[in-house]
This record gives structure tokens, C-alpha cells and sequence, in this order.
């Protein structure tokens, strides 16, 4: 059975209370999540194609764009050699030399739990300075950008970074001053997003180096847009945002600790789980599935059903409901139901 969790639609009692996924880390220093790229639950190493909805590709990091089919995403894309210490990356390949007007945008983001970013203290006096560092490999050179968001998208910070020899990876390190404006949650919901531009027009871009409040920035005003060129090549790994103004060496967790991290947002199952029942009219037979760690809120669940006939009876209206597998068989029936492969259960932030 393949069992995915997504979006927002499960109730289970021991899930009312939510925790901070930060709790199942040793100090937790590095607040992305999955930033050397390990876990990819949903693509197992697969090409995904860009579309214009935010579509996960490793875990935590979703890739959009206005403009569909523009650049693919992938781990590992290219099969280069990552830098010293890491043994996977995100890559993106442009499509076509798209030209991106004002009204475009093209980007990478990893949205941040509150919980997780609420010692930020932004919004407040007291807003600390943050520091983002990462790996980068890109076959043009240039200036690049990114930005930092809060959960409306309505307050933002463009950043540049300049890539000065192509194909070749090289660690960059940007510090942000903490923003003392703005409505920054510190809940269950999203308290910070990170970005990464792949080109964007002028309604998406903003003049890096300082906060404003503007809606949706992604990048920084005359940044290279990756997707101008066709083929084009942007890789990246190590990703780390920390409070206060120096980087520090990438915090790495163990791989069972970053798992759990994930899977607080999404997770999924590829074993097959097979319901036998009997019944005199009316739903029968319940699957009921734990989640692997306590997720961020009530997730939804995708999953597929198959039915076969008995020898008494039959079954009708095999579907999903929560985490209930229900059936309306014919009088005096018995059914047996299997949840196929490709099942999904996510939530994601």
C-alpha cells in the first residue's frame, strides 16, 4: 500500500495536542528541515516537471512557477560530484529560453514552521539577526537571488549572491538583520518562508538589502533568472538558517531524526494492507493507520481502493473516509478490500 499524507483532514485523539518538531532534535540550530537534501519520500530520486502549483519535491522544498514546464527538478539532477561532505542536492534544468515578463516568477522555497522560527522574536523590538548559508553550482555565472517572507507574503527581504565561476560549487553565506515590523507567526502555520529565485519580473522582485512591505517578493531586482536560458543548471545543498550573524558549520542530524522531522508534514507507506469483513448492510471493517510522529495539524489522506467479489456477495463504494476504509457491500456480503500501491498521506505547511 502506497499511504500519503497531504494538506489538512485526520483526527485521532492522541493528535489534538501538536508539539514542535524541534523537540526531537539536539538544539535544533539549523532550522531547515531535510537542507542536505536526504529525504525524498514522495520522488524517490525521480524528474518532476514545474508546475504552476507548489509541488514538493525532496522533502520540505517545493518548487513553482507562473509559467508551467519552464525547468525540471530533481535530486541529484546531472549526477555531478556534490561538495566535500554531502552526498545529495536539489537541481534544477531549465526547459527553454523562457522570457520572463513582469507579472512572472520562478522559484525554490522551504516554508518554516513558527514554532520553529518563534525565538526569531521578528516582528518585535527584540528581533534577532538571522544567517542563511548554502552550496550553489550554477552554469551561468552572475548575481543571484533569494528572499525571506513571513506567512502572508506581505513583508519580505530580497537578498542577492553572486555565482563567479560556472560549474563549480561554492558556498555562500548572506546575514539578514531581523525584522522588527510585520505579523510573523510563531504557531502551527507558516513563520517564515526561505527563497530561492529562479527569475522573476518586476512585481515579484524587490531592491535587495532591506525589509519592505510588498506582496510576494521571490528575488531581488535584477537578479539572473535561470530559466532565460534553455538548459541552464542551478544546484544546491547544505542549506542553513540560524539566528544571529555568523554561519556556522552545517548542522546535520541523524538520519532517523531527520526523517521524523519530515514526516511531522508528510509521510507515506508502500505496503500493501488488505480489509476482510462481512456484513449485513451498512460500512464494515476498519483499517486504522498511526502516524509515524505527531504531524504539524490534521492531515488528509489519498489512498486507492481496489474490491473483489465473494462468493455470497459483492462490494460497492470502496472509498476513503479519514483513515477509514468503507464499503457498502450487498446484504449478507462478504468483501475483502486492498489499498493498492500509491497511496498518499500528507499535510503539508
Amino acid at each position: 500500500m502506497s499511504i500519503a499524507i497531504s494538506g489538512s483532514t485526520i483526527t485521532f485523539a492522541d493528535l489534538t495536542t501538536q508539539t514542535t518538531a524541534a523537540g526531537s532534535g539536539a538544539g535544533f540550530k539549523n532550522r531547515i528541515i531535510n537542507g542536505d537534501m536526504r529525504i525524498d519520500q514522495r520522488n524517490a530520486g525521480a524528474s518532476i516537471t514545474q508546475t504552476t502549483a507548489n509541488d514538493f519535491v525532496v522533502d520540505r522544498w517545493n518548487v513553482t512557477g507562473s509559467v508551467a514546464s519552464k525547468f525540471t527538478a530533481q535530486r541529484n539532477a546531472g549526477s555531478v560530484t556534490p561538495p566535500s561532505g554531502y552526498t545529495n542536492y536539489l537541481g534544477i534544468t531549465s526547459l527553454s529560453s523562457f522570457s520572463v515578463s513582469a507579472g512572472d516568477y520562478f522559484r525554490i522555497m522551504q516554508p518554516i514552521e513558527g514554532f520553529n522560527v518563534s525565538d526569531f522574536s521578528f516582528g518585535t523590538a527584540s528581533a534577532l539577526p538571522i544567517t542563511l548559508s548554502f552550496w550553489v553550482r550554477a552554469s551561468i555565472t552572475g548575481t543571484y537571488g533569494g528572499a525571506i517572507s513571513n506567512a502572508s507574503q506581505a513583508r519580505g527581504y530580497a537578498f542577492t549572491y553572486s555565482v563567479s565561476s560556472s560549474n563549480t560549487w561554492e558556498q555562500k553565506t548572506i546575514t539578514i538583520p531581523g525584522d522588527t515590523s510585520g505579523t510573523w507567526l510563531t504557531d502551527n502555520g507558516v513563520g517564515i518562508y526561505l527563497i530561492i529565485g529562479l527569475g522573476a519580473g518586476s512585481t515579484f522582485s524587490a531592491a535587495s538589502g532591506s525589509w519592505i512591505t510588498q506582496n510576494y517578493i521571490n528575488t531581488a531586482t535584477g537578479a539572473t533568472s535561470v530559466v532565460g536560458a534553455n538548459g541552464a543548471t542551478f544546484y544546491i545543498t547544505g542549506v542553513q538558517l540560524e539566528a544571529g550573524s555568523t554561519a556556522t558549520d552545517f548542522e546535520r542530524g541523524p538520519i532517523g531524526t531527520e526523517l521524523a522531522l519530515c514526516q511531522r508534514y508528510f509521510w507515506k507507506t508502500l505496503q500493501p494492507v488488505q480489509l476482510d469483513g462481512y456484513n449485513v448492510g451498512g460500512p464494515i471493517a476498519y483499517q486504522y493507520i498511526c502516524n509515524p510522529t505527531t504531524m504539524r495539524a490534521t492531515p488528509t489522506v489519498s489512498s486507492n481502493f481496489s474490491g473483489q467479489l465473494s462468493a455470497t456477495g459483492g462490494v460497492t463504494n470502496i472509498s476513503v473516509h479519514g483513515f477509514q476504509a468503507v464499503t457498502t457491500p450487498t446484504a449478507g456480503g462478504v468483501f475483502r478490500a486492498t489499498y493498492n500501491t500509491g497511496n498518499t498521506i500528507s499535510i503539508e505547511l
